[in-house]
């Protein structure tokens, strides 16, 4: 079975940049390919890796959902609502050379997300024996987790900036995981965009206090802000990065 590596933090510390990272450099050292999942309604990650999506699990939803309804949305006579999805599903997976990428994506309009929820836990438990690695950028916050989505990922890697609020957050994700008797082989912390690269005694304090186990620290690096304000994927920045540097670092202590 895949090794599961699921990303989680507060909204904003830069999760979604560091899983791209993450991603483009399994890849490079052997581990592909790699399932990457965008378990975020607010999906970018795609915008990372530099990749154009297709259809997202979300959009399956509306066509199952408004089939019959809503002329645009029609599903063959003679199939199943059930079997029709199932049929679509593989056009949900973006296929690169080294990944492929499952999008949730949203629905429209009104309406919770536990049948696309359901759909990616369904499909990731599915996918898995086809990948050595899955690695899921969660939504912002707990959601995902509290609903028991990845119960059987191998690493949870926790991102927050150098903020007190963020390393709470954090802290606040792993209790839940506690809670929900979730027991990943390893959890720890990623600290982002920290000026020079050094935390403060403030932020230390609140990881000691969250009883957080620090796997690193991340540089703030303005080619990252640059890149983004550009329209360009992160995956290309240069390869003397300060942040690939930190993130190479992190990931070999990690031992994935």
């Amino acid at each position: 079975m895949g090794h599961i590596i699921a990303v989680s933090g507060k909204g904003g510390v830069g999760k979604t940049t560091l899983c791209g990272l993450l991603i483009q450099y399994l890849c490079e050292t052997g581990k592909r390919p790699v399932l990457a999942v965008d378990a975020d309604a607010n999906a970018n990650l795609n915008e990372v890796l530099g990749v154009e999506v297709g259809v997202t699990l979300g959009e399956l939803r509306e066509e199952i959902e408004r089939a019959g309804v809503d002329p645009k949305y029609q599903i063959p006579s003679g199939i199943t609502k059930a079997a029709y999805l199932e049929s679509r599903l593989s056009d949900a997976l973006t296929e690169e050379e080294d990944y492929d990428l499952m999008v949730m994506g949203r629905s429209q309009g009104q309406g919770c997300y536990c049948f696309v929820n359901g759909i990616v836990q369904t499909q990731v438990q599915k996918l898995q024996s086809h990948y050595p690695y899955v690695v899921v950028d969660n939504e912002a916050g707990m959601e995902h987790i509290s609903r028991g989505i990845l119960p059987n990922m191998e690493i949870a890697i926790l991102v927050s900036d150098c903020s007190r609020r963020g390393v709470q957050a954090a802290g606040r994700i792993a209790a839940l995981m506690n809670e929900l008797n979730f027991h990943p082989k390893k959890i720890g912390l990623i600290v982002n965009r920290a000026p020079g690269g050094k935390l403060d005694g403030g932020t230390m304090e609140e990881i000691e206090k969250q009883k957080l186990k620090l796997l690193g620290v991340v540089p703030q690096d303005e080619d990252v802000y640059r890149f983004d304000c550009e329209g360009r994927p992160t995956v290309q920045l240069p390869a003397d990065s300060p942040v690939r540097a930190a993130l190479k670092e992190i990931i070999d202590n990690l031992g994935i």
